[in-house]
């Protein structure tokens, strides 16, 4: 059965398909983040080069397209990369508001005089887990009593828990691999800060479920993350990289809990204006006035958008 749409919407997942040269109705590109140089850290050679080839030959053909990103650092190297003339349209991902409702599972930390540091996600190259490990090592030369618990799998996890041995500091970081929901909330509830320190992302979801639950985050000033966070108020930026500063921070909140406290105060405010019902309004007016460039009445755009 043939089906008519008004208006199709190609999320960009990897590389983009080309859909401007191959379907008839509008075309609105929505985009988490572009790879580019970062490719060669989450990938093999050939499949990096591939990405960055085909981000680099077919993104101009969206040129005339409505684009969506989900944050400001992803809609300016898509507009870079688009050589789009209109403005991108930016619509934060949103964030589950209830995640504190779900019970919590029984999860007593060894010491709970010891500061809390977590980190939850894939265990990627590009993600620099092996950052907040090294600062850890160096807290625990100063004496600061504090721990790092790693929620999640993936290709790195036997380089990090092999460097945690070498830094002499295994017995203070924690692989727990896959959790289920409540135990990540359970982790991410009790932590003084959630650690991100990756090269690159879309939009710091992670940064928005801690905050939700009232945990600040420390993170590295990259794209997507710097976008997440307002430094000094909702949690702390730190340049990309630089382990002595991540140092830094992480000793502040460790030595400073009520200081770590406001900024879980503020996190929390800061997440529920990112809601996905706020998302999902914005997504329909650029979807509307796709529909309408295309001459259809904008009450119609709500018929039948295909993704």
């Amino acid at each position: 059965m043939q089906r008519s749409f008004d208006v199709v919407v190609e999320d960009l997942n990897k590389v983009p398909i080309a859909t401007p040269k191959w379907v008839r109705e509008p075309v609105v590109l929505l985009v988490h983040h572009l790879f580019g140089s970062t490719a060669f850290d989450a990938a093999s050679p050939f499949v990096a080069m591939a990405t960055v080839l085909l981000e680099r030959t077919l993104l101009p053909l969206y040129a005339n397209c409505p684009i969506i990103a989900v944050s400001d650092s992803s809609a300016r190297e898509v507009r870079e990369r688009t050589h789009h003339d209109a403005a991108v349209h930016v619509i934060h991902n949103g964030v589950a508001q209830d995640q504190a409702a779900i019970p919590h599972v029984e999860d007593a930390p060894a010491n709970s005089n010891d500061a809390l540091f977590v980190y939850v996600g894939r265990l990627q190259r590009y993600k620099r887990v092996d950052l907040p490990i090294c600062a850890l090592a160096q807290l625990t030369g100063d004496n600061i009593a504090a721990r790092l618990i790693i929620a999640g799998r993936g290709p790195e996890e036997h380089r990090l828990r092999k460097l945690a041995k070498e830094l002499g500091i295994g017995d203070r970081v924690e692989f727990r691999g896959f959790v289920s929901e409540p135990e990540r909330i359970t982790l991410m509830s009790r932590a003084l800060a959630n650690v991100m320190t990756s090269l690159k992302e879309g939009w710091g979801m992670s940064i928005l479920d801690a905050g939700v639950l009232g945990t600040p985050t420390i993170a590295s000033d990259s794209p997507g993350l710097r976008d997440a966070i307002r430094h000094g108020q909702t949690g702390l930026l730190v340049p990309h990289g630089d382990v002595p500063a991540l140092t830094l921070a992480m000793r502040t909140l460790a030595t400073n809990r009520a200081g770590a406290e406001r900024l879980g105060i503020a996190a929390r405010a800061y997440a529920r204006h990112f809601t996905w019902e706020r998302a999902a309004d914005a997504f329909e007016i650029v979807l509307e006035a796709a529909a309408v460039m295309r001459g259809q009445p904008a009450d119609d755009a709500r018929r039948s958008p295909a993704r």
